[in-house]
């Protein structure tokens, strides 16, 4: 039996968000499956190697040209379309800077010729919105979001409407781009089927309250949902996860009887086993507080630094790592969350290939902190730049560290961590 294909697709969010997708669907049918190696060579893979009913795959898109997704549209016919959250990174690709009217391009390109099947869209996101928006009158569209108060970013960015170009006027932001808007064009945010609406954050553990209704792909009619979960306290950004998962499992899972049940069976008993590797968490070394993991983009390291705000009690200490050349957009905004945690010490480090920019990047953050390091250690000396990122946290006079920015995800985040597990 050939139910088809869905890919999730984003900024953020893809690996946990069909990571998640995964462990609720196998309750019910066989899966081909590919998640983190998100290219279009996985997703053949995974086509000619694995047996199941239905394939789940990440797919990441930088630019038309490397990304193909009007070829992979074509070619897989995909009968969903999973749209985590868009925002600005690797703006330079294969050496060529890539605008980001352009990426948003290559992200709509996976679904813009769709006559058949769902998209699942961030409703809280005015570009996956958009996206979302402009398909309604050719496919179902399952939108999600978030309504509750108790999620609000500390900082009002400036976000240009995906239709018109105006900037769009915000009466609430939940992260970054997402939150409530609208335009004078008359794009707005859309109503989410399935939508955050009560939660109770303990330290230890969350309660989300999801309710909706939602349209089924293979049972061609609504679903209701009516959720009380108890999920670890894993940070504001996987409550999206949540969300986009949860509404892409009951858009196309062909057991629609199954749906509540199964959505407790892996929420209920979820451990932070699911994060990918490199990903962001906050972990005890000695008696220090340490957030650490990948922040590539502003949105990333916003959500990193919204998740390590709750567990300062005294000052911070950043150890931040670069963008590389021609990535200043990615650097501006990461600039700005810097500023937004007040550290009382910076440290920084090259991230990427440039130690030479790098140097530059740090420059401009010591005119702005007079309490600042600057550590030129090249991509090439990988070895040493763990140890010395390691070292300067067991050696750091400070109770609370967030170390975060760009760098391999794996190579580098997963063995500074194991380094602190080791010690």
């Amino acid at each position: 039996m050939d139910l088809g294909s869905v890919l999730v697709t984003g900024t953020n969010g893809k690996t946990t968000t069909t990571t998640l997708l995964i462990k609720l669907m196998e309750n019910d049918i066989p899966i081909k499956k590919s998640f983190e190696n998100n290219t279009i060579n996985s997703i053949t893979t995974a086509l000619l190697k694995h047996k199941g009913d239905l394939g789940v795959f990440e797919y990441g898109i930088r630019n038309i040209k490397y990304g193909i997704p009007d070829t992979v549209q074509r070619l897989l016919n995909p009968i969903g379309v999973v749209y985590t959250t868009i925002s600005q990174e690797h703006t330079h690709v294969a050496g060529v800077k890539n605008p980001f009217t352009e990426y948003l391009r290559a992200k709509q390109l996976l679904s813009y010729v769709m006559k058949d099947g769902v998209i699942v869209s961030n409703a809280d996101d005015p570009r996956t919105a958009w996206i979302g928006s402009e398909k309604q009158n050719d496919v179902h569209v399952n939108f999600y979001g978030i309504e509750i108060s108790q999620i609000s970013d500390f900082d009002k960015a400036e976000v240009v409407c995906p239709n018109c170009g105006e900037i769009l006027d915000y009466s609430q932001y939940y992260l970054n781009h997402r939150g409530v808007y609208s335009c004078s064009c008359g794009f707005k945010r859309p109503e989410p089927n399935v939508k955050l609406v009560d939660a109770e954050f303990k330290p230890d553990s969350w309660k989300l309250v999801i309710k909706g209704e939602v349209y089924n792909y293979h049972a061609a009619k609504n679903i209701e949902l009516d959720l009380e979960l108890n999920v670890p306290a894993f940070g504001f950004h996987n409550i999206y996860n949540t969300l986009a998962s949860i509404t892409a499992y009951s858009s196309f899972t062909p057991k629609v009887e199954n749906i509540e049940k199964t959505i407790h069976n892996v929420f209920d008993n979820l451990d932070m086993s699911f994060i990918p590797p490199g990903r962001f968490e906050v972990i005890k070394v000695g008696d220090k507080n340490v957030g650490i993991g990948q922040g590539d983009n502003g949105d990333a390291l916003k959500i990193n630094a919204l998740f390590m705000k709750s567990y300062l009690d005294s000052p911070l200490e950043f150890i931040y790592t670069t963008p590389d050349v021609d990535e200043e957009d990615i650097f501006n905004d990461h600039f700005n969350v810097i500023k937004s945690m007040n550290p009382e010490h910076v440290i920084v480090l090259p991230g990427r290939h440039s130690v030479e920019k790098g140097e530059e990047y740090y420059n401009i953050i010591k005119k702005e902190f007079e309490s600042a390091e600057f550590y030129p250690i090249g991509y090439d000396e990988l070895d040493k730049r763990i140890k010395k990122l390691s070292d300067l946290v067991v050696e750091s006079q400070y109770k609370n560290i967030m170390m975060s920015g760009c760098g391999e995800e794996q190579a580098m985040w997963e063995r500074i961590k194991k380094n602190f597990i080791n010690r």
